[in-house]
């Protein structure tokens, strides 16, 4: 199987707009790796590609992605949701449709129902947008708990019982790789997880001074929300996972591509991602 992390930032892309930081200068300078679209991944193999944040559109030219069939979505956060206009990129013909013409190949959109549910809330004033693109036939609608693809088999797990967040979990003969985004701590319990050969999960904080000499205090509120480094070792050794990648990396960690590099020295078998890295099992 062969994965392609196109966006490995966090709620805003980096550069930030406007920032006059350190990461954020170096970025604007020296483009990817250092600059970071929106938490993204594309399954090479089944052409399926795992969120659209609203940068998606400069990820899918940047990672010279050739053809999407399915876009699954993890859940409803504006960060993984607000590039749904991509479907129109991807497949709108305008002066086709001028002649009378339809979308012949629609994209499968599909998620867990419920959040399949919260997608359908995303509107404006002309109504849902989902509902929009399945009156052009540019979209069908699926609502999903496994999914398989020319011999790849995906589970998509919720994170608890509301079933409004998922985990991914891609599986090809013996391989395995699951992708854990965002909003996944505390991490859900299944058996599924065991002895995968890469995890790739989002949402945890790097270090304990951030952006600007910020101070990650113990009683801090991100501490409960998010992981800590700790927590994400506890995880790779209860399932006995080969490697981990940590991406979703937010601007306000205050940390460059250099500095993940160097981290990396610290930890067995984690690494930090970037845009365009890909991954093979």
């Amino acid at each position: 199987m062969k994965f392609n992390i196109i966006g490995s930032g966090g709620c805003v892309s980096i550069p930030r707009p406007l920032c006059k930081c350190r990461v954020c200068r170096e970025a604007r300078v020296k483009g990817v790796p250092y600059a970071r679209c929106g938490c993204s991944l594309y399954a090479e193999d089944i052409h399926v590609l795992v969120d659209t944040p609203e940068d998606i559109v400069q990820a899918l030219n940047r990672g010279n992605v050739e053809s999407i069939d399915y876009i699954l979505y993890s859940h409803i956060d504006p960060d993984h949701t607000m590039g749904m206009r991509i479907i129109e990129q991807l497949r709108l013909d305008w002066l086709a449709a001028s002649m009378g013409e339809s979308c012949e190949n629609p994209i499968v959109v599909g998620a867990l129902p419920k959040v399949l549910k919260d997608l359908d809330n995303q509107r404006t004033a002309y109504g849902s947008m989902l509902s929009y693109y399945k009156s052009l036939n540019l979209i069908t609608e699926q609502p999903l708990h496994e999914l398989n693809i020319n011999g790849i088999h995906v589970d998509l797990v919720p994170v608890d019982e509301r079933g409004d967040v998922t985990v991914f979990v891609f599986t090809e003969g013996e391989k395995k790789l699951i992708y854990a985004p965002c909003d996944v701590k505390p991490f859900p319990e299944s058996e599924s997880f065991y002895e995968a050969d890469c995890l790739i999960i989002g949402n945890t904080i790097i270090g304990d001074v951030l952006k600007d000499g910020f101070v990650l205090e113990e009683s801090n509120s991100l501490r409960t929300e998010l992981f800590v480094m700790e927590e994400i070792i506890a995880i790779q050794e209860k399932y006995k996972i080969k490697r981990v990648i940590i991406t979703h990396l937010e601007e306000d960690w205050g940390k460059s591509y250099d500095d993940y590099k160097c981290l990396e020295k610290k930890y067995e078998n984690i690494e930090f991602a970037y845009d365009g890295m890909k991954i093979e099992i």
